[in-house]
């Protein structure tokens, strides 16, 4: 077996030196219980480095590793026939199959292929799905059952879930990150979000990730660090803090979804001074502007109708943010998170730090001039970046 094992190694050390190497297949698990099935490996250019993806099969979930030329083989020896009894290299003019008998017999076919095959290095078809719902992190989470479906009760939850993965990757997928992309996801609550974030940069975006979840209940932050041990989830850990005391020494990403009031603010202070390319928030619970406006007596023909008074104080409350954003050298965008039938905290304001000078005198200049229609004295962002020293003599009424 040695010989013909050592022959099927070479080959694939050949095809992969030399570009070769279409796709690879190992199966027939040497234990029938093995929760590992199969194992699909193809090349892939990542940063402009060719290495090759292993999407492992298991039965209930599929995780995706990608290794040099060196690590691959080393680890194909480890795996055949170890592991597995059947493995099969497609290259651009061959297929070569290795067959290990139950006796431990190896045998070796090859046969040329008559279609023309090209190698491809884009990123396997099958991890167009942004989250999968096997992943056992969703069981445990409480999404799924333990087959991977997603249970009735949880269906638009799960669709909250996908679409903030669709958003976020659209955001991060552009940008450029020097190693290590630190993350912080404020008020990571249950841990949903955080965990599709980490799905998704590390699994479909191959990204090397030190994602904290800040949570202020120790009980839920427990409960999720133990989710993460036993999935071994590298690079994501939840840490028990309030939004306001936690203050990231590198900070890449900021995510701040559905923190309550103020809460928002605090996230999004957080995400300038420590200088995040990227802040993401959906913000929620709009009190305190609503309270400002409330004690003023400032009301027009909307703003005396307590519903749309309501609806009024979240959009001045997202519109200073976005505002000061601005100020700060962030380029903001308003989008809709997923519809209202959904949810009804459905805004999304994102800013995304440039390098052009904001136009600082026009935007405080609105910001006051906001202020000034709908009797606010102060908005709490202003407090949370230490605005307010300014606040008497540009943000006065005349």
């Amino acid at each position: 077996m040695s010989e013909n094992l050592d022959i099927f190694l070479n080959r694939i050390a050949d095809a992969a030196e030399q570009g070769t190497l279409v796709k690879m297949t190992l199966s027939k698990p040497a234990l029938k219980h093995d929760e590992l099935r199969n194992i699909y490996v193809k090349p892939v250019l990542i940063k402009e480095k060719r290495l090759f993806a292993f999407t492992y099969h298991y039965e209930r979930r599929d995780e995706v590793k990608n290794y040099d030329a060196a690590q691959m083989l080393s680890i194909l020896k480890e795996l055949v026939p170890d592991h597995f009894l059947n493995a099969v290299l497609f290259t651009v003019d061959e297929d070569i199959t290795l067959l290990v008998s139950s006796k431990g017999k190896a045998t070796l076919q090859t046969k040329k292929v008559q279609e023309c095959r090209e190698q491809s290095l884009e990123h396997d078809k099958q991890k167009t799905r942004l989250i999968n719902p096997a992943n056992p992190w969703w069981y445990q989470l409480g999404l799924t059952t333990r087959e991977g479906k997603i249970t009735a009760d949880m269906q638009h939850k799960f669709k909250q879930i996908y679409k903030y993965a669709e958003i976020v990757e659209s955001l991060v997928k552009p940008m450029k990150f020097d190693g290590t992309v630190h993350i912080a996801d404020m008020g990571a609550g249950k841990g949903y979000l955080t965990f599709a974030l980490h799905e998704l940069l590390t699994q479909r975006l191959n990204l090397d990730v030190d994602i904290k979840g800040v949570e202020i209940r120790p009980d839920l932050v427990m409960k999720i660090n133990e989710i993460i041990k036993a999935d071994n989830l590298n690079g994501l850990e939840f840490v028990e803090s309030s939004i306001e005391a936690y203050h990231p020494e590198k900070l890449d990403v900021l995510i701040a979804l559905h923190a309550c009031n103020t809460a928002t603010d605090d996230a999004i202070a957080s995400g300038i001074k420590a200088g995040a390319d990227l802040i993401v928030c959906a913000p929620c619970c709009h009190k305190q502007i609503r309270q400002e406006m409330e004690r003023s007596g400032k009301v027009d023909a909307i703003t005396r109708y307590g519903i749309f008074l309501e609806r009024q104080a979240v959009m001045i409350t997202d519109t200073i943010r976005a505002l000061i954003l601005e100020y700060f050298g962030y380029k903001t965008q308003v989008m809709e998170f997923i519809e209202m039938e959904h949810t009804p905290k459905n805004v999304l304001l994102v800013g995304r730090k440039t390098s052009k000078e904001p136009k600082k005198a026009e935007i405080l200049q609105q910001i006051a001039d906001l202020k000034r229609q709908y009797g606010i004295e102060t908005h709490y962002l202003e407090t949370a970046l230490g605005l307010i020293p300014w606040k008497r003599n540009i943000f006065s009424s005349k």
